[in-house]
């Protein structure tokens, strides 16, 4: 039998044994990592928002035919086929819905109305305020030391400001941004919230299909070898500090033209056509109040990632990353990764109660 102290609400109301979270990565979260820590007991998350539909409805399938455990999907709000992919959830019975973007009212009361758990990734206390009236199961909320696209407020500040929001509302809270091991995890769980989600830990598994030699750049990056940069698409996003970054800092009077390139190809790579890349163009436009330059630049992070994630040209590639990449220096699978946290997270609860002390 697990540790009592870490059976959590989180557990009962997705169905997992153990508080842990895999983040839907773009490009890394596919159905081989998603599956492997289902199995763990922890809840995957594909990250569908790359993908065509098509390749997501294979992912969903791929991971069902492991494995009965419950998983997620995560979905961009403002992709031109959202409602497709939502129907396609709720008809396969997919446990979670999880999203980077404020969902929007009608697509929480959507999926909840068919029994689909929703979960959005939060940066700040006004934010979990909003999604929580909308019904939303539970929030991600993302300090600054989390990986790709992240907010300024750091960990230790927002979880327990989004923790005291939330109170008396229902709604779960997953703490994210710079959680590795199971002290992380003891410490979420003393702020109060209800899980962790980790994103760089479950990258740098075996169970990972990021190829063998980006992780080695991973695993050879200290504590200080990130950095939020707005150059790659316009966004706050943390990254590995590598040469590449550093040129794109200093070219920005070309991001323009350069992401207007990008936005095509990536859209060719998805089997979008010219017609519907405008249409999502207007619809990201009109959601996120964006101007155009930063409509063409929120192309750049989804084929700069792709060129390290899945071709392992880092050269030319950008490579997400959460400020605890600096502690990893190894790949577990995801079994021993989610086996190890729940170990350690029992071990520092049995400190702070004074549990084997003399």
């Amino acid at each position: 039998m697990g540790d009592p102290r870490l059976h959590t609400r989180f557990c009962d109301l997705v169905g997992v044994r153990h508080p842990i979270v895999q983040t839907g990565m773009g490009w890394v979260a596919g159905s081989r990592l998603t599956a492997a820590t289902a199995r763990a007991g922890g809840l995957g998350i594909i990250a569908a928002a790359p993908m065509t539909f098509e390749q997501m409805a294979t992912a969903i399938e791929e991971v069902r035919a492991v494995t009965d455990a419950p998983f997620g999907v995560n979905l961009r709000t403002d992709a031109t086929d959202v409602d497709r992919r939502v129907d396609h959830l709720i008809t396969e019975g997919v446990r979670v819905a999880s999203f980077a973007q404020a969902p929007g009212r009608a697509i929480v009361e959507r999926l909840k109305e068919a029994g689909v758990l929703v979960i959005p990734t939060i940066g700040a206390r006004r934010h979990a305020e909003k999604v929580a009236e909308w019904g939303v199961d539970a929030v991600i909320a993302q300090g600054a030391e989390g990986g790709g696209h992240t907010g300024n407020v750091p960990t230790t500040q927002l979880v327990p400001q989004v923790i005291d929001a939330l109170d008396g509302t229902g709604v779960a809270v997953v703490a994210a941004g710079g959680f590795t091991d199971g002290r992380g995890l003891a410490a979420a769980l003393a702020w109060g919230a209800d899980a962790v989600a980790m994103g760089t830990r479950f990258l740098l598994t075996t169970d990972s299909d990021v190829p063998d030699a980006v992780k080695a750049v991973y695993l050879a990056t200290p504590v200080t070898g990130t950095v939020v940069t707005r150059a790659i698409d316009g966004a706050p996003q943390r990254v590995v500090d590598t040469d590449l970054v550093r040129r794109l800092e200093r070219s920005r009077l070309l991001a323009f033209p350069r992401a207007a390139v990008n936005a095509l190809r990536f859209r060719r790579l998805t089997g979008t056509g010219l017609v519907e890349l405008l249409a999502e163009g207007l619809r990201m436009k009109r959601n996120s109040e964006l101007t155009w330059g930063q409509v063409a630049m929120a192309a750049n992070a989804p084929m700069l990632t792709r060129a390290s994630m899945v071709e392992g040209r880092t050269e030319v590639g950008i490579l997400p990353t959460g400020q605890g990449v600096g502690s990893i220096d190894e790949l577990p699978s995801c079994a021993e990764l989610v086996e190890r946290t729940i170990t350690e997270a029992s071990r520092a609860l049995d400190r702070l109660g004074g549990v084997g002390e003399g």
